[in-house]
């Protein structure tokens, strides 16, 4: 996603990208698509190809920073210092920000490629082309619709109930890893009624009562997305940031 207003000069740009992506400014390959299964993207540097052709400054994240950013700053994490943003759609997802940052290391969190268990009885062949036993591989969009062949997914309790474990899983490995003070949950697959309510039950028997459980509380700890284009939103508020360096 790129922010930028129709019929103004461009002052800045906040590109808002799918990943992987290199998002490290101090990096000579700033903005450039590493190896990636969308085909013609890996290798192209699509932040600095605009800014070369507007003429203005830049910031680049990963989509799924750029959303958490936006949810933690107005929308469902609000108040929160420490946020994780979980998206389930086409794939898996996430981003932290404390305090208004993304966390961002050699490279951008990659959670949804996070290992889990499989539960009992799962024979399903995993979607990713990657891993075998990956939270995308068993609970994104993709897989999802396999395991439904033709339902849907809130008349298929089954089914809920292999997403519901694996996403529990993930959001326990967050607490563990990140113990953010709030999580956020969108995406397609997370407008299935009663969906988030059965994810936050497999998460706490996933944490099982372990000291990083305090940071749970006692109910709401997983919360819905409130922004409609966060991703956008985030964008804007990354240009606005370059703008004013």
């Amino acid at each position: 996603m790129v922010a930028a207003v129709a019929d103004r000069e461009v002052a800045a740009l906040g590109v808002a990208s799918f990943g992987p992506v290199i998002a490290d400014p101090a990096s000579d390959d700033y903005g450039r698509m590493l190896p990636t299964p969308k085909p013609g993207w890996a290798g192209f540097n699509l932040a600095r190809a605009l800014s070369e052709r507007l003429d203005a400054p830049y910031a680049v994240d990963t989509d799924v920073n750029a959303a958490a950013r936006a949810e933690a700053a107005l929308g469902a994490g609000r108040g929160a210092r420490a946020v994780a943003y979980v998206t389930v759609g086409t794939g898996v997802g996430g981003g932290l920000v404390v305090d208004g940052r993304t966390l961002k290391g050699a490279l951008h969190p990659e959670i949804g490629h996070l290992s889990v268990r499989r539960a009992p009885g799962d024979a399903q062949a995993s979607a990713c082309p990657f891993h075998d036993d990956c939270v995308e591989g068993l609970a994104a969009g993709p897989a999802v619709q396999a395991r439904l062949a033709g339902r849907r997914l809130e008349a298929a309790p089954g089914v809920r109930g292999f997403v519901a474990d694996y996403l529990g899983q993930l959001v326990a490995a967050l607490v563990f890893a990140w113990a953010p003070d709030r999580i956020v949950f969108g995406g397609g697959v997370m407008s299935t009624p009663g969906l988030l309510a059965e994810v936050e039950t497999a998460a706490r028997r996933a944490v099982a009562g372990y000291g990083s459980a305090v940071v749970m509380g006692a109910a709401g700890y997983l919360v819905p997305a409130a922004l409609e284009h966060a991703g956008l939103e985030g964008a804007l508020l990354m240009a606005r940031d370059v703008k004013r360096l």
